[in-house]
C-alpha cells in the first residue's frame, strides 16, 4: 500500500437551504404558499407585499396561460366570505354545555360536567378515567362517577360512554327497556354479532336464527357514534389551485393566484447594493432571497401548468365523463412527458386541488396504477374500484360474492386480470366488509 496525496475530481449535489425551501415550496397549496410569502416578507425588508381584498373573485373566463405569480384577477363575480359564516350553530359541545345549565346540580358537579364534556372525543366517548378526572380537579372519585352518570342522561343518548359496548347499552336502556335479550347479546356476544357468527349465538342462547336477526336489526338502529364530529368542523370549502374549463370543445387551464399577495421589491434599500460595508452585504443577501422567491414561484407555476396539460391530453374521457372513464396514468409517465423527475411531479401534485368540468378533486386521485386486461390493454385501479363497488351493491345479500368470485367475474365479464388479494385490498380501501360479514340470513 502506497501512501500519498492524490487529486480527484468529483461532482456532488449539495442540498442548500434555498434548494430545500424550493422543494418545500413546490408542495405548498395556494393557501400555504400565501402564508409562506407573508412569512418571507416579515423576515426580508426588500419584500413588499400587497394584500388582496377580502372579496373573493371568481373568473368568468380562463386563459391557457397564467399571469405573473403576483398578478391580480380582473372582473368576475364578487363574493363576500362573511356570507359563508355559520350563524347560531354552536355544535354538540355547545348543545351539551347548554343542557347542563338547566340541571339541578351543585356548582362542583357543574364544573365536573363541563370538564367531562370538553374532554369528549370526536365520537362523544369519554377517553379519560374517573381517577384521572378526580386527580385533575382534586375531587372525590365517587362524585366524578355520579357526574358521569348525569352526563350519560343528556342528549344524544350514548354520550359520555367509555367504549362502544357501554354506548350501545345506554341506548338500549332508553329505546328497548323491556327487551332483556338485546341487552344480554350486547353485553356478552357483541363481537360474535359483529362477525355475524349468528349460528353460534343461536346455539349458545338456544334461540332461532330469526330471533338472532331481530336482535341484530334492533342493534342496527342504535348509533355507535352519538356525537360524531362533536368539534363542529364546519363545511370545508375546496380552494382549487388549478382550474380546467371546457369551452367550445376545447380545454383551457387557469392557475389560481387570487389568494397570493402581490410581491414587490422595496426600492428604499436598493442604493446600498453598490456599497462595500456590512449593510450592503445584508441587502445583497436579502435581494438574492427576493429573486429566489420570485423565480421559485414562477417555476412552481410552470411545473403545475405542464402537469395539467398532460392530464388534459391523457384524461379527456375523465374530464368528459368522470371517474368511471379515468385512464391509467402514473407519475413516471407524466415525468417523462414533461422531462422532469418523478419525485418532482409527486411534490407538485401534493396538496393540490384541481377543478374540472365534473367537480373539484385532489390532484393525486387522477393518477392511478395500471391493471392488465385480457385484450392486452390496461384499466385504471380507480375504474376497477368503481366496478367492484357496483358489483357488491348489486349482489344477492343472502349469497354475497367472495373475493375470488369477484376476481373471476372481472376476468370473465370485463376482461380485467386481477388477483383475489388485489380485490381484498381494494375492498378494504372502500371500507367494504368481507363476504362473511355482508351475508344476511332469512
Amino acid at each position: 500500500m502506497e501512501l500519498g496525496i492524490h487529486q480527484k475530481q468529483t461532482m456532488n449535489l449539495t442540498m442548500t437551504t434555498e434548494l430545500r425551501q424550493a422543494i418545500a415550496l413546490l408542495q405548498y397549496s395556494t393557501i400555504e404558499l400565501s402564508q409562506f410569502i407573508q412569512e418571507q416578507a416579515l423576515e426580508n425588508p426588500l419584500i413588499e407585499i400587497e394584500e388582496k381584498s377580502l372579496e373573493i373573485r371568481f373568473e368568468d373566463k380562463y386563459q391557457s396561460t397564467y399571469n405573473e405569480p403576483n398578478s391580480n384577477y380582473d372582473g368576475g363575480e364578487s363574493i363576500n366570505p362573511l356570507d359563508f359564516m355559520a350563524i347560531g350553530d354552536h355544535g354538540q359541545w355547545g348543545n351539551l354545555l347548554e343542557q347542563t345549565q338547566w340541571l339541578q346540580v351543585s356548582d362542583k358537579e357543574q364544573i365536573i360536567l363541563r370538564y367531562l364534556i370538553l374532554n369528549l372525543d370526536d365520537n362523544g366517548y369519554l377517553p379519560i378515567t374517573t381517577s384521572e378526572v378526580a386527580d385533575q380537579l382534586a375531587v372525590n372519585e365517587d362524585l366524578v362517577k355520579h357526574s358521569i352518570r348525569i352526563l350519560q342522561k343528556l342528549e344524544p343518548i350514548g354520550v359520555g360512554a367509555r367504549d362502544l359496548k357501554e354506548c350501545l347499552l345506554l341506548q338500549t336502556q332508553e329505546f328497548y327497556p323491556d327487551d332483556s335479550l338485546v341487552t344480554y347479546v350486547i353485553r356478552e356476544y357483541l363481537e360474535l354479532l359483529a362477525d355475524k357468527k349468528w349460528h353460534e349465538i343461536s346455539r349458545k342462547l338456544n334461540i332461532s336464527l330469526t330471533e338472532v336477526k331481530r336482535i341484530f336489526d334492533c342493534i342496527q338502529t342504535l348509533n355507535p357514534k352519538p356525537c360524531a364530529e362533536i368539534s363542529n368542523n364546519s363545511t370545508r370549502y375546496l380552494y382549487p389551485d388549478i382550474t380546467i374549463e371546457k369551452s367550445y370543445g376545447a380545454y383551457s387551464i387557469s392557475i389560481n393566484n387570487s389568494y397570493l399577495p402581490k410581491i414587490q421589491l422595496n426600492q428604499q434599500y436598493m442604493h446600498f447594493l453598490n456599497k462595500k460595508n456590512e449593510t450592503s452585504k445584508y441587502i445583497k443577501e436579502n435581494y438574492q432571497k427576493y429573486m429566489w422567491l420570485v423565480r421559485s414561484i414562477e417555476q412552481r407555476q410552470n411545473t403545475i401548468l405542464k402537469i395539467t396539460q398532460v392530464i388534459i391530453e391523457k384524461q379527456q374521457d375523465f374530464l368528459d365523463n368522470g371517474f368511471a372513464s379515468l385512464q391509467p396514468l402514473t407519475l413516471k409517465e407524466v415525468a417523462e412527458e414533461i422531462d422532469m423527475h418523478e419525485s418532482t411531479v409527486s411534490r407538485a401534485i401534493n396538496n393540490k386541488i384541481i377543478r374540472t368540468p365534473n367537480g373539484a378533486h385532489e390532484m393525486g386521485k387522477l393518477f392511478t396504477s395500471k391493471i392488465g386486461q385480457s385484450n392486452g390493454g390496461n384499466s385504471s385501479s380507480t375504474k376497477v374500484k368503481l366496478l367492484l363497488k357496483q358489483l357488491i351493491n348489486e349482489e344477492d345479500k343472502y349469497k354475497p360474492h367472495s373475493d375470488q368470485k369477484i376476481a373471476d367475474h372481472f376476468k370473465k365479464n370485463n376482461g380485467i386480470m386481477i388477483s383475489r388479494r388485489t380485490v381484498a385490498k381494494y375492498r378494504e380501501e372502500l371500507n367494504i366488509l368481507p363476504s362473511s360479514k355482508r351475508k344476511k340470513i332469512v
